[in-house]
């Protein structure tokens, strides 16, 4: 991330792991913050709105306005997301006939399946008239 912001500067792994100790530190604080400003308003999830409170609270002013930035950002990309079409809108196939051709994938399905279980019955049959003895012909003794 480092050189993703400043490409042209060196820095040492000491300073690296420095800076990222530094990162989850704050992260830490702005979580404990606005959690506590999610317990006072008696809501069960941080939201947005915790977040910039818990920064103004702390004194991050100068943090605040671009943390709205981004979220004004978010927001947007978000509702563009929402009016966009879906895949089965970008088909060109009204619901109403993918509906039939589902209806006939499942019919095609339950016909593989039964077929498929009949076979397995007609071949246990099979292997059990194997092992028994020819029911057809009972030892019958003879007597004299």
């Amino acid at each position: 991330m480092i050189k993703e912001l400043i490409p042209s500067i060196r820095v040492a792994n000491e300073s690296r792991e420095l800076i990222l100790n530094c990162c989850t530190e704050f992260i830490h604080l702005i979580s404990s913050e606005a959690n506590e400003v999610c317990n006072l308003r008696n809501k069960k999830t941080i939201n947005a709105e915790h977040v910039l409170e818990a920064l103004e609270r702390l004194g991050f002013r100068d943090y605040k306005q671009e943390a709205e930035a981004v979220l004004n950002d978010c927001k947007a990309v978000a509702a563009k997301r929402r009016r966009q079409s879906t895949r089965l809108e970008h088909l060109g196939i009204p619901e109403e006939e993918l509906l039939r051709q589902q209806q006939e994938l499942f019919a095609k399905a339950r016909e593989e399946q039964a077929a498929a279980e009949q076979a397995q019955w007609i071949s246990m049959q099979t292997a059990v008239q194997q092992k028994e003895p020819n029911a057809d012909h009972d030892d019958i003794e003879e007597e004299y």
